[in-house]
This record gives structure tokens, C-alpha cells and sequence, in this order.
């Protein structure tokens, strides 16, 4: 690619390769961090955010977000939210700051003077979490400042070594880039420091202004809780690599594949039901035993076209710098720019390669090489950063795996072996954590100081496994149970499908060279069929001469205005402009169901066609689904109820845009097979969910009234896809917006009563896990005190069994509740509803609505970009 394609790609993407000495300047102090122009990692350019001058850290949050910060010196621990509302530290109360700006309260949705949220329903059982309690903690009062630096500095690193300076002015201490926490209060309001940069000479000036107290019984205190178990876990030498620490020390190396596991922990402290509570998960790091350098020397002995091989190889990874232990993705190469390129500072011009060697004693070897862009975070934008900052390519580790490293069903079996610990294996790992952290003098040393004292043992707590589910086949036979394992594939074998929509007019397109395979799996299909009672006429087979994603459009076009009940199309490989093809023209153009197979999954294994007969079974399962049936289902002892699902997904060709699905079941009472409704609504950049979720909710309503001419006695939601910062957003505009539409529409039509609604926030990245005598919970296992929030009610459910690792449980905060319901009743029907996923005959780690709106907004964010055709959305097309 030539330089001048070079400039039009960067253009094209919304900033332009130029001559740095126009743009950039001397940074803060310790240089290469954040932001930066078209240049280094961290001197800035010449023009700067509003009002940036003098708050050189506020894109630090305040106590427990320093996540830049050095392992030993105050960074935060995970109290920032990154567990999503489960082990994460309490946001600060109101009045609280986080850099300039305010936090908001902890979202209580729980009334103080609620009945229980503790169910009884179940046999109980004791269990383990991956929680040690906090035995003892300091009670007195904190003095909070706040610290700004002139010059302007942006290394955390630098900053705590100008503080640490001063500590005997201090005394105990804790200091997060942004915020200073002391147990001594000073002896002015307002304090000027002077210090000076050991190395560089530089003087600083630090002004430090009283900002008020912490109460450690408040959201602030365990906060900064946080910080002081980041301080005491520094002494065990981790390296922070993003918001978490890893033991570089302790690094796994799989040379075969040339990757390194990094291990590491995510901690975080927060106030649970009577005990403030240490979370405390096992994390691991890929790393790959290359920089981009060596990747950019692989495609020069290989590509003849090497930049385009770089860029491609490059564009989306995320790197390490190892002089800042910082990731960055990267966005773009500029060919033009070099090491050897120079830009203005105050002291005038300098090289990149200079710059290096001054700042960090860093030699660049290779002054030639190109420097990889990437766009900085909009925190750090927020902040007064700069859009774009440069890297060095042999300065920067790679990270993460590639598509085709997670083809590899070896490495990734490999890998598998080292990071999916059973619980036995993660008991023991936590537990050797907990002792280092109780007997590395660094760690104990800051304990003492700060009189914390953690509990040598996990916690216990009380749980209960829910009665299994039947599963029912028809509305005659008693059914079948779900069994201990929450699997029921092997019943299929001899059981109809609840209810079934007979198929006579339907085509098979199959390339060619796969006519063999086709015909021998779809002589298994008809078998399958038999056995679940689903008539099926045999289809039309249509050849088509390739596999080009043009001839399937064609051919396409040339069956649908036959109006057959659904199109059968084997592929070749899984190609996604092929499969996008065939959906965007059946989805979007024209209102076909259909079903894509590969030609690998309809291969028998060893030449025997018995083997195809479980793919055979699964794609009548879905077929039937397709076409309006339903497969199976279990007892809901409730009518008139209407359960829905939502989520989100980002459209991978425009980040602008995104697609939020919903899809509703409806369950008018258990003599009749159960009706689905969905819809997508496409929302631009800035634009509020809380605008399309009420219209959505009316058409679901409507299609209610329609089908049983009458208003759901109760509605379940369902919604995935929420941060812990967002509950309050979520709490204020959707569910009020919802709730406000539906009492309108209830009142219209006469209802004698307002909407009898249960919003649940559904959550499965969480950070917590269970154990059952060292074993994985069986599934149903309920947990809903000791590490539930007090200001919630929320519980966790234990839904999947699985045959590797230690099974992740689900977190359901009920933020909304004006259905009546026992907290029993909404933990059963929220479990049954893990029974309800067609797509696989086992439960599901959400609720089947919740993972069917995932399945739709995935399919229409990644693949046809566009709303699909209203005539699909009473049908389960996207399985």
C-alpha cells in the first residue's frame, strides 16, 4: 500500500497522518501515558480540552478507579463497576466526586421496610463462595484532598514518588493519581508543596486542597477499602496489565503456540448482607511471545505487499507497553511516521527515539519502523486528552488471540487445560492467594498499619437446590424430568414435539460436489422427523454449480417468489459473506425462514451416517421452531403471563449504530402451546434505549390482545446487557418510561388495575462463584444471602451444569416489582425459563427470552445490518 493510500485510509477514518512537529508538545511530566496527537503515547498536542489546565489526573476517577496506578502504590482494586454490580465496590454517595464529576447515589431499589427476599423452596445445602470476610477494619475518620500538580503530570508512577516525598508531613497515607486520603488532618485548608524529579531535576508544585472526611461505614470507605487491599496486594510483586494485576512471575508458557498465560486475581471489596465481603476471582492473561515488530518483520519475508499484511494483521489488536504497563487497541499504521520522526516540545523539537532514551532509558533499535495509532478512550477524551496517541512497534507486546489461534481447536484445548480450573483447583489457587497476602511482609506490614485483618477461610453460606423440572412432550403424557444434569436430549429419541407445523413446500440448495452428504443427511432428517412426529414432505433439491455468495442470491431469488415454508441452503465452509448473503435476502428482502448447514456438520464421522443422527435431531428441533412450533415445554402456574427478553448488540460495519432486540413469549395458560413475538430497533449513536423500548413493549401488547383478545395478567422483563454504572439509568428512563406507557394502555382498555410488572436486570459477568464440598452447585442451586447487596433484592441462580471448569452463576436484580409474587415465585419462573431455549435441549445460563434477544441482535448487528421483515417476527427464525 502506497503512503498516499496510507493518508486516505487514515482520513477515511476520521484523522489524518500529518507532520507531527505540528502537533505535539511536551507532556506532563513523565511522558508516554495517555493521549497524545498524531505522536507519542504521551506528550500531548497543542491544543487541549477546556478547562484541562490544572487537573492534570481528572481522568482518574476518584478513590478506587486509579486503576493506572502502580501495584504497589494505592491503585484502585476493582471497585469500579468491572464486576457489574457483583463484588464490586459501592459507588460513592451523593456529593461524592470522581475527578469533576459527581457521583450519583447507590441505586436502592429495596425498601427498608420489605418483606424477606430470603426463599425457602428447595432442599437447603451449605455452600462456598470465592469470598473472604473482613474480620476488622479501621473505624476512624478520613481527611480526603485533592492533589493537582503544575506541571501537569500524567504518569500515576511519577506522581506517588513526588507525594512519597512528603510523607512525613502526611503520616499514613493513601493516594490513588487523583485523590489523597489521610489519617492526620493538615494543618491548612489549602497546602503548597514543592518537590523535584529525582532523575530530571524538575520541580513541581503541588497544591492540595481539603475537599471533606470519609466515614469508613459509607460507600467512600469501602472505596478506599479497595485501595488499601490494592496497597497490601503490591507486595506480592503483580503487575497491573489494564484494571487487573497478574503475576508475570508465575507466567505459563505454551511455546508450541508461541503464548504465555499470565495469572492474576480480580479483587474487590464491598458491604454485603451483614459483612463487608473481599470477591476475589482468578483471572488469566494471554500474552504472545511476540511484539509487533516481529510481526511486521513476518510479513516483510513473507508479503510481498507487507504493509496491507501488517495493517491487517494489526488492526484491532490490543498491545501491552511493557515501560507503562498500559493496553492499548490499535486503529490504524502510519507509514510516514518513524521513530526518527521528531515534534515540538518546550525545549524544541526531539525524536521519538530520543525522546525514548531520555524518559525511560529505552533504546529503539529499529528507527525505521512505522508507529501504529490508536485512539483514545472517551474517559481520557472527557479528560482533556487528544483523539490519537502513537506507539512503537517493537516497544508493544501482543495480546489476545487471533480468529484463526481460536479455530484451533488444539491450542485452544491447551490453553483450556491451564484456565478453566475446576473448583477444587480454583479453592486451592484462592486459598494460596489469601496466604501470601497473610504472610508477605509487605502485605501484612500494611494491614497493620491500617488494622485490617482478613479471614484465612472462604466464606460460607446457606443455598438451596430448586425441585428439577418436568419437561413436557404433549399436553397428555406426564413428561420427563430434567434430570440432575438439566439435560433431556436423550428423550427425544422416543417423544413428539409439544407442538409441531407440518412442512410440505420447501428446497434444499446444495452446491454440486456436496450432493452425496446432503442426501445422506437428509435421509437422517426424515428419520429424526418420524421419531418427534413432525411431518415433513420430502423437499426440492436445487443444484447450483459453486458456492459463490451471488449464485445462493440468485437462486434465491428465483424460490422465494414460490413462497415455499422455508429454504434449506448447505454451505460450504462458514464463510460470513455467503451467510450474510442468504440472510439479508430472506430476512430483509423477502420473509422466508431458512436454515444454513455446513457441509463439515452434515460429514459423518468415519464414513458411518448413525453419527449424523444428534445433527439431524437438532436441526428438526429448529426447523419445526422456524416454522412456529415449539419443541417442548415445562409448567408455568401462572396464566396470562407475557415474558420478555432484551439486549443490545453493535453493528460491526458502523459503530454508530446499534440494534436492541426484543422478544416476548406469551403464555396464555399451560393447555396451549406458547406464541412468540419480536421486533428490532435500530439506535443511533447518543440516541436513549428508553425512546424504542416503550413503542416495542405496545407492539408486543397489541399482538397479545390480538391473539387472545385480552392484556397479560403479569409481565416478566428480562433485561441483559446493563453495567452496574447503568442501573440508575436504566431504573429513572426504561422501566418509568415502560411502566408509564403500559398504566396508559391498561387504563384504556378498562383494566381494573395498573400493570403488574417484574423488571429484572440479568447478569452473567460476574466475578462470583460457588462450590458444593469443593465441587460444582448442581443446577437450580438458589443463593440469595450473605453475598447478596443489602439495598437489593437480588439473587443468584446456579442454572447450567458443565462437564469442565467451575460453573459461572446468573445474578438477577429485581429493580421493579408490582406483581404480587413471593421472592420464591420469581426465583422458580426465572429458572424455569432456562428450560426454554429451543436451540439446545438443556437449560441456558439466562432466561430463554433473554438469550433468544441476544441471538436476534447478534444475527441483525454482525450480519444483515437492517431491521428484518415484520412478516418473521411471530416465528423463532433466528435459531
Amino acid at each position: 500500500m502506497s503512503d498516499r493510500q496510507s493518508q486516505g485510509r487514515a482520513r477515511a477514518r476520521g484523522y489524518t497522518a500529518v507532520n507531527l512537529s505540528h502537533e505535539v508538545r511536551e507532556g506532563r511530566g513523565q511522558a508516554p501515558v495517555r493521549g497524545s496527537g498524531v505522536g507519542v503515547t504521551g506528550p500531548r498536542p497543542t491544543f487541549q480540552h477546556p478547562g484541562a489546565e490544572g487537573r492534570a489526573t481528572s481522568h482518574r476517577d476518584a478513590a478506587g478507579r486509579g486503576a493506572t496506578g502502580s501495584p504497589s502504590g494505592s491503585g484502585s482494586g476493582s471497585g469500579n463497576g468491572n464486576d457489574n454490580g457483583n463484588g464490586a465496590a459501592a459507588g460513592p454517595s451523593r456529593g461524592a466526586m470522581r475527578g469533576r464529576r459527581p457521583v450519583a447515589d447507590t441505586l436502592r431499589t429495596r425498601a427498608l421496610d420489605a418483606p424477606s427476599k430470603h426463599g425457602t423452596t428447595g432442599q437447603p445445602l451449605r455452600l462456598q463462595a470465592n469470598y473472604f470476610k473482613l474480620m476488622k477494619h479501621i473505624e476512624w475518620t478520613l481527611y480526603q484532598y485533592r492533589v493537582d500538580f503544575a506541571p501537569t503530570c500524567d504518569s500515576i508512577r511519577l506522581m506517588q514518588g513526588l507525594i512519597s516525598q512528603h510523607k512525613k508531613t502526611f503520616g499514613g497515607y493513601l493516594f490513588d493519581g487523583t485523590q489523597l486520603f489521610m489519617v492526620n488532618k493538615l494543618r491548612s485548608e489549602q497546602l503548597s508543596l514543592e518537590c523535584r524529579h529525582e532523575r530530571t531535576g524538575e520541580v513541581y508544585q503541588i497544591k492540595i486542597v481539603h475537599t471533606g472526611t470519609v466515614d469508613m461505614t459509607n460507600e467512600t470507605g469501602i472505596q478506599v477499602l479497595n485501595l488499601i487491599l490494592r496497597r497490601a496486594m503490591g507486595g506480592l510483586n503483580l503487575q497491573l496489565v489494564g484494571r487487573n494485576l497478574f503475576d508475570a512471575a508465575a507466567k505459563i508458557a505454551i511455546r508450541e503456540y508461541q503464548i504465555e498465560l499470565w495469572p492474576g486475581y480480580v479483587t474487590s471489596i464491598r458491604q454485603h448482607e451483614q459483612d463487608i465481603l473481599v470477591c476475589c476471582e482468578i483471572a488469566h492473561k494471554t500474552m504472545r511471545m511476540q511484539s509487533c515488530y516481529d510481526v511486521l518483520r513476518d510479513c516483510q519475508r513473507h508479503d510481498r505487499n507487507y504493509k496491507d499484511a501488517f495493517t491487517r494483521s494489526i488492526l484491532g489488536v490490543v498491545v501491552l507497553t511493557g515501560y507503562n504497563n498500559k493496553t492499548y487497541t490499535i486503529h490504524d499504521v502510519s507509514f510516514d511516521t518513524t521513530p526518527s520522526s521528531t515534534f515540538e516540545t518546550k525545549n524544541g523539537k526531539i525524536s521519538f527515539v530520543d525522546y525514548y532514551q531520555q524518559k525511560y532509558n529505552i533504546r529503539i533499535r529499529d528507527p525505521n519502523q512505522p508507529m501504529l495509532l490508536s485512539r483514545a478512550k472517551k474517559r481520557d477524551l472527557r479528560a482533556g486528552g487528544n483523539e490519537l496517541m502513537a506507539l512503537v512497534p517493537e516497544l508493544c507486546q501482543m495480546t489476545g488471540l487471533t480468529e484463526q489461534m481460536r479455530s484451533d481447536f488444539r491450542m485452544m484445548r491447551a490453553m483450556s487445560d491451564h484456565t478453566r480450573l475446576n473448583p477444587d483447583r480454583r479453592i486451592e489457587r484462592l486459598e494460596t492467594f489469601n496466604r501470601r497476602l497473610q504472610t508477605t511482609p509487605e502485605s501484612t506490614e500494611v494491614f497493620k498499619v491500617w488494622q485490617m485483618e482478613l479471614d484465612k477461610r472462604l466464606i460460607e453460606l446457606p443455598g438451596r437446590i430448586l425441585p428439577v423440572e418436568t419437561i413436557f412432550f404433549s399436553t397428555t403424557a406426564p413428561g420427563v424430568a430434567a434430570g440432575d444434569n438439566a439435560d433431556w436430549t436423550m428423550h427425544f429419541r422416543n417423544q413428539p414435539m409439544f407442538a409441531t407445523i407440518r412442512l410440505d413446500h420447501w428446497y434444499l440448495i446444495v452446491p454440486n460436489r456436496v450432493q452425496r452428504e446432503a442426501n445422506d443427511f437428509m435421509g437422517c432428517l426424515m428419520q429424526a422427523a418420524r421419531g418427534m412426529r413432525f411431518e415433513i414432505r420430502q423437499c426440492e433439491f436445487v443444484t447450483i454449480p459453486d458456492d459463490n455468495p451471488g449464485t445462493y442470491v440468485r437462486m434465491l431469488d428465483n424460490l422465494v417468489n414460490k413462497d415455499p415454508q422455508l429454504i434449506m441452503c448447505v454451505v460450504t465452509n462458514q464463510k460470513a459473506d455467503r451467510y450474510t448473503a442468504i440472510k439479508k435476502k430472506c430476512c430483509v428482502d423477502r420473509a422466508v425462514p431458512t436454515q444454513v448447514i455446513c457441509q463439515r456438520t452434515i460429514t459423518p464421522k468415519g464414513g458411518n451416517v448413525r453419527t449424523l443422527m444428534s445433527v439431524a435431531t437438532k436441526v428438526v428441533i429448529q426447523m419445526n421452531c422456524k416454522l412456529g412450533g415449539v419443541p417442548w415445554k415445562v409448567k408455568i402456574p401462572l396464566s396470562g403471563l407475557m415474558t420478555v427478553g432484551f439486549d443490545v448488540c453493535h453493528d460491526t460495519n458502523d459503530k454508530s449504530k446499534s440494534f436492541g432486540a426484543m422478544v416476548a413469549t406469551f403464555d396464555f395458560d399451560n393447555r396451549c402451546a406458547p406464541k412468540f413475538f419480536s421486533t428490532v430497533s435500530q439506535h443511533g449513536h447518543g440516541e436513549e434505549i428508553c425512546n424504542y423500548l416503550p413503542l416495542n413493549m405496545v407492539k408486543a401488547l397489541n399482538e397479545y390482545r390480538k391473539e387472545y383478545n385480552a392484556l397479560p395478567k403479569r409481565i416478566f422483563f428480562y433485561r441483559d446487557g446493563v453495567g452496574e454504572g447503568q442501573l440508575h439509568y436504566v431504573y429513572e428512563h426504561e422501566v418509568k418510561a415502560m411502566v408509564d406507557k403500559l398504566n396508559e394502555i391498561y387504563k384504556s382498555a378498562g383494566a381494573g388495575q395498573s400493570v403488574m410488572l417484574t423488571f429484572f436486570i440479568v447478569n452473567k459477568r460476574i466475578n462470583t462463584r460457588f462450590f458444593d464440598r469443593r465441587q460444582n452447585p448442581k443446577p437450580g442451586t438458589v443463593v440469595d444471602d450473605v453475598v447478596t447487596l443489602p439495598e437489593r433484592t437480588d439473587f443468584y441462580i446456579v442454572s447450567q451444569s458443565v462437564r469442565q471448569g467451575t460453573v459461572s452463576p446468573t445474578a438477577y436484580n429485581v429493580i421493579y416489582d408490582t406483581s404480587g409474587l413471593q421472592v420464591d415465585h420469581l426465583q422458580m419462573l426465572s429458572y424455569k425459563q432456562c428450560h426454554l431455549y429451543y436451540n439446545w435441549s438443556g437449560t441456558t445460563r439466562v432466561p430463554a427470552v433473554c438469550q433468544y434477544a441476544h441471538k436476534l441482535s447478534f444475527l441483525v448487528g454482525q450480519f444483515i445490518h437492517q431491521a428484518p421483515s415484520n412478516l418473521l417476527e411471530k416465528k423463532l427464525y433466528f435459531l
